[in-house]
């Protein structure tokens, strides 16, 4: 990653500092309940239930029921909080980058208009956008709670038998890896879908813009055509984006259901002297499900990461761009107005000497109109 573009994340993450803070405190919270879930009901099963008692000292099955149903209470309240306060945060982050990327089209002068398509900017200020949002909602705050939790269920899994642990553990790196090449072809194919729909919505956003002109000149059927054509491109690239996100699930199920054979094996055989309670073997299948699922959300966040930096870096591309920013506060006020124009050798460019104005000289009365005549294109609007 670019020194530049991580000035540019600083930028964006710095007036959200304090809510994923607090985000992520609460994410942790969250984990730490999903961790101590488990654990109950394994309490439950190897203090109480094999021995045939339901209390044991003043701790009694209902109060760990009664435990178990607090953190299910709290553990969803907090959910609830942290989803709301994350699409909150996304919505503000769309607020004021949409904002400041407006502000700078409308404040932008003739010669960026000139060289930046209207379908690019409409790109940049709503899927660009949305992209970056999908980063502060998706992975920023989930990262943190994802390694926490990656972290707590291993120490609970090394506590209970680190022996047991250390095979099943054998199965993260592989895990990893698989994602991690899923996820390399998985990019290739998104990296060109996303392409197609940039295209899409430039000829969309352009062609609506533009729908007079295209009835005007009567090309409605070779607009249908390219927009038939971009359409199924589009479609065509989807297929291998949903075939590589299922084979990743499957994959995923394949060795989360591997670990699980292994877990009763490594039991029932007494594997390296491997002698688990029923609780014991029950907990270690929990904890082994749960710490597939944080890992594959890693691996997979890595693409939204990808296509969230590519669009910061086109919308700072141009938010950062400061020669094509009118200055309004320059310039002098007239105090009085006569109404009278005058021209007197007047010479104009937009770029070096690319001359559109050589040495004009002509006289506005006041009450006189004037046409300005040119070829199509020719930019008399500019002049007026």
């Amino acid at each position: 990653m670019k020194n530049q573009t991580l000035k540019r994340i600083y930028k964006m993450l710095r007036p959200q500092s304090k809510s994923i803070l607090i985000i992520s405190i609460l994410a942790i919270l969250i984990n730490l309940g999903e961790v101590a879930k488990p654990y109950l009901i394994k309490v439950v099963i190897d203090d109480f239930l094999s021995a045939g008692i339901y209390e044991k000292g003043l701790v009694t099955i209902g109060i760990i029921g009664g435990a178990y149903i607090a953190i299910v209470l709290i553990g969803n309240i907090l959910n609830f909080i942290v989803t709301t306060a994350t699409s909150m945060m996304g919505e503000n982050v769309i607020y004021s980058i949409r904002n400041k990327l407006y502000k700078y089209i409308e404040y932008a002068n003739i010669p960026f208009h000139d060289k930046t398509p209207s379908g690019t900017l409409f790109v940049r200020a709503t899927s660009d956008v949305e992209d970056i949002t999908t980063l502060f909602k998706d992975v920023i705050t989930t990262f943190i709670k994802d390694v926490i939790m990656i972290i707590a269920l291993i120490v609970m899994m090394v506590n209970l038998n680190y022996k047991l642990a250390c095979i099943c553990l054998l199965l993260v790196p592989l895990v990893i890896l698989t994602s991690i090449f899923m996820n390399k072809i998985s990019h290739k194919v998104r990296e060109y879908s996303k392409r197609v729909k940039t295209e899409l919505n430039i000829f969309l956003s352009e062609s609506i813009y533009g729908v007079k002109l295209i009835k005007i000149f009567n090309r409605q059927n070779e607009k249908q055509k390219e927009c038939d054509k971009l359409c199924q491109d589009f479609y065509k690239s989807r297929i291998p984006t949903s075939f590589t996100e299922g084979f990743l699930i499957a994959f995923m199920v394949i060795f989360e259901n591997l670990g699980v054979s292994i877990i009763i094996w490594a039991s029932a055989k007494h594997f390296l002297r491997i002698e688990l309670d029923v609780g014991v073997i029950y907990i270690f299948i929990t904890y082994l499900k749960q710490i597939f699922e944080p890992i594959q959300r890693i691996v997979e966040n890595l693409e939204t990461v990808q296509e969230a930096l590519v669009s910061i870096d086109k919308i700072y591309d141009i938010l950062e761009e400061k020669q094509y920013l009118e200055d309004f506060k320059s310039g002098r006020i007239l105090d009085k107005v006569k109404g009278k124009i005058e021209f007197k050798n007047v010479w104009f460019a937009y770029e070096a000497e690319n001359w559109i104005l050589k040495d004009v000289s002509f006289t506005i009365e006041p009450g006189q109109s004037i046409a300005l005549v040119g070829r199509t294109g020719s930019r008399k609007n500019n002049y007026y």
